[in-house]
């Protein structure tokens, strides 16, 4: 099968079409025929090794010493089922699907085979296959922090900030079916993006620094790494939590954190989706309450422009990959 591969780190010239085995099922496996797939930050990060504050050495730990362990990258999917193991019983095939394999990657390729009990789901009737594809990685990250981790509630006040990434127009629309008042902080030019998924308020931060406001939130998602506490602690409401979905080892290892006595803390880690996490994620876009946005579409083959563009950090949504078996 075809798939876009990487044999060492660097910029997106590393990144090139080749002909792999196909997978081999296991019998509490299905293959899926891939349609749809992305380029997110998390590829980016696995292929350039371009880590937050402090985790250098850890992405090699766990991409790879010397060379990437995964040599295809891809971390969501939609397509279908092409194949079942002989202890599957929850999916058919022909079922439209979609997939998040996370850290596993491997979805930058024609077909990929994933256990039944995994992170698989019917794919939303109304969404197209690239709309699909691009459901997961942001949702899958927003969802757990905002509703496990800051434990949301209905009439919170949120700021997301990094809100027309993947991860923060999905916290956006998540936020809001949670009951919550959203505010995102992005740039001029997607202010109307951001309006137009659901946030209450959007504040360029080309032209106002939040934190110089006066306003305060019961949460502070911060999707890109740039709000240390001290920076945003008079931004808090008492008992308010900063989610840093990019935290630094810093703030890994709990330095710089609010006292005790303040009530506010900085929640940061890794975010720990489930299967059913993608299916709420699945049935909530079939409501229509949320919307996948997309930026650009490339042809598998042309992944290594895909990769460049992420590079830029200007990415509205998702870059999705059509794969055309």
């Amino acid at each position: 099968m075809k798939a876009m591969t990487y044999r060492r780190y660097g910029g997106p010239d590393v990144v090139t079409l080749a002909n792999v085995p196909k997978p081999t099922l296991k019998p509490n496996e299905v293959l899926i025929r891939i349609l749809a797939t992305t380029v997110t930050s998390a590829d980016w990060r696995a292929r350039s090794l371009s880590m937050p504050g402090g985790f250098s050495l850890f992405g090699r730990l766990v991409f790879g010493l010397l060379r990437p362990r995964q040599p295809i990258l891809g971390t969501e999917l939609a397509g279908i089922i092409d194949a079942i193991g002989p202890a599957v019983s929850r999916f058919r095939v022909g079922d439209e699907v979609i997939a998040f394999t996370g850290g596993r990657f491997g979805c930058h390729a024609e077909y990929r085979a994933i256990a039944e009990d995994g992170m698989t789901a019917l794919k939303p009737e109304n969404l197209s296959f690239e709309e699909a594809a691009s459901l997961s990685f942001g949702a899958m990250n927003a969802l757990p922090f905002l509703r496990d981790q800051a434990r949301i509630r209905r009439g919170d006040h949120v700021l997301v900030v990094g809100a027309s990434g993947a991860v923060g127009t999905a916290a956006i629309q998540i936020a809001k079916h949670f009951g919550a008042v959203v505010t995102g902080v992005t740039s001029t030019g997607n202010v109307a993006l951001v309006q137009s998924i659901g946030a209450d308020r959007a504040i360029d931060y080309t032209k106002v620094d939040f934190a110089t406001t006066g306003d305060s939130w019961d949460i502070i998602l911060d999707t890109a790494g740039t709000v240390p506490f001290k920076r945003c602690e008079m931004s808090l409401k008492p008992g308010g939590r900063l989610v840093a979905v990019q935290g630094s080892l810093g703030q890994w290892l709990g330095l710089g954190k609010p006292s005790r006595k303040s009530g506010k803390r900085v929640i940061t880690g890794v975010a720990a989706p489930t299967p059913e996490d993608l299916r709420t994620i699945a049935d909530l876009a079939a409501k229509g309450e949320l919307k996948p946005v997309i930026d650009r579409v490339y042809p598998l083959e042309d992944a290594a422009k895909a990769h460049a563009y992420v590079d830029t950090g200007r990415k509205r949504g998702s870059v999705v990959l059509r794969v055309v078996g």
